[in-house]
């Protein structure tokens, strides 16, 4: 399984750029509504500090690659088509936009926060970022209160398997959304409601389908187009605002990060994806060499790109996904190589899972698992950390 980043937001916000940053892929880019149709789907990749090192081996990855100790993990990103307010109501790509969006992980909703970019894409000046970010999170609402809506009609026609069992209904109906009949009557009973609908207002409704989708569809916030003093702006007042508290806000330049990207590949930058700071190692033009020098400033006050950064923040910290090697007390997985495996993991994730993950069989067969840092057995139910390097021991 690989975990599947969306990029989310208005048409012309930057998303295809940031895309092409990240993947270094050539999609369309363009500053109109609709450049991307169809979600374009490439491999990314988050860092983790391999734990080679740390068994005095060097580590032969089968999967990603491995840049002095850190080890860069393949995750899929998927750039969704467009949205415009009312996708929820089918307008522009909304139904299409909406399947693709459920069959991401975690999202990336990339603003414009230069506010150069009105609430349809189109070029304009002086628009607060803030419009963008509401209107995202009242679509998505909106779209869970559809499908919540239609679960609270199959409860009341009484197609249910036992009576008064709300959550079960809500559950059958909200599948898609991967969430539990657990998880639909800890919201309920948390916002102080009865397990009755007949008994909520519109607005009890529509709150249970927000905290269905804060729980369900993690989000972080990309500042796109930090490298203007407008967004620069735009950001300090969004972030010292409490009505947004709620979201993680990570300020990027996409821009800056595809120039840092080219200019490593042709030999004239010293750059590595995620890096703090740059250096200047070719022999680039006047112009070239301004340019740079006005991305330095940018990566240099924000610690840098932001693009490595946003997709790392959704996985690890909004997800709260872990990566896991597979090793034994030798640090040696097999006879094949050294550590030649990273799996990404979701949060909770146990020894059994973890040996399922690799493969059914190892999971069916688990008898126990080795910390191969302690040496010690951890058992079936044991509950991993991020960068555990586990032993299986198994019947398989």
């Amino acid at each position: 399984m690989s975990y599947r980043i969306g990029l989310v937001g208005k048409p012309s916000v930057g998303k295809s750029t940031f895309f092409n940053a990240a993947t270094m892929n050539d999609v369309p880019e363009g500053a109109y509504p609709f450049t991307t149709i169809d979600p374009a789907v490439g491999e990314a990749y988050v860092r983790v500090p391999c734990a080679a090192p740390e068994f005095d081996e060097q580590c032969t990855p089968s999967v990603g690659f491995c840049d002095d100790g850190t080890r860069f993990v393949p995750v899929k990103l998927v750039d969704v088509a467009g949205l415009i307010p009312g996708a929820h109501e089918g307008k522009g790509l909304g139904n299409q936009f909406l399947t693709d969006l459920n069959e991401a992980d975690v999202l990336l909703h990339v603003v414009d926060f230069s506010g150069e970019t009105d609430h349809e894409g189109e070029p304009t000046a002086g628009h607060d970022p803030r419009e963008d970010i509401d209107f995202l999170e009242r679509e998505l609402d909106q779209w869970y209160l559809d499908v919540l809506e239609k679960g609270i009609e199959r409860y009341e026609s009484g197609y249910h398997g036992k009576a008064g069992d709300v959550e079960a209904d809500l559950a059958t109906q909200m599948d898609a959304f991967r969430t539990s009949e657990e998880e639909i009557k800890q919201v309920i009973l948390g916002l102080g409601l009865d397990l009755d609908p007949d008994s909520w207002s519109g607005e009890e409704t529509l709150a249970i389908a927000r905290e269905l989708r804060l729980r369900t569809k993690p989000m972080v916030i990309v500042a796109n187009k930090m490298d203007t003093p407008a967004a620069q702006d735009n950001y300090d007042e969004i972030v010292d605002d409490p009505a947004y508290d709620h979201l993680t806000v990570v300020p990027a330049s996409a821009h800056a990060e595809k120039a840092l990207k080219r200019g490593a590949e042709a030999g004239v930058v010293d750059y590595r994806a995620g890096d703090e700071t740059f250096e200047i190692v070719g022999d680039p033009s006047a112009d070239q060499r301004a340019g740079l020098e006005q991305v330095r400033e940018f990566v240099d006050d924000y610690g840098g790109t932001g693009v490595q950064s946003a997709l790392e923040t959704a996985l690890f910290d909004e997800l709260g996904a872990l990566a896991v090697f597979p090793g034994s007390a030798n640090g040696r997985a097999d006879s094949q190589g050294v550590f030649r495996d990273c799996f990404i993991l979701p949060e909770g994730a146990t020894t059994e899972a973890f040996a399922s993950h690799i493969h059914s069989d190892l999971g069916d067969g688990l008898l126990h698992g080795i910390d191969c840092r302690s040496g010690c057995q951890i058992g079936g139910d044991h509950e991993l950390d991020h960068r555990d390097v586990v032993e299986l021991v198994t019947t398989s």
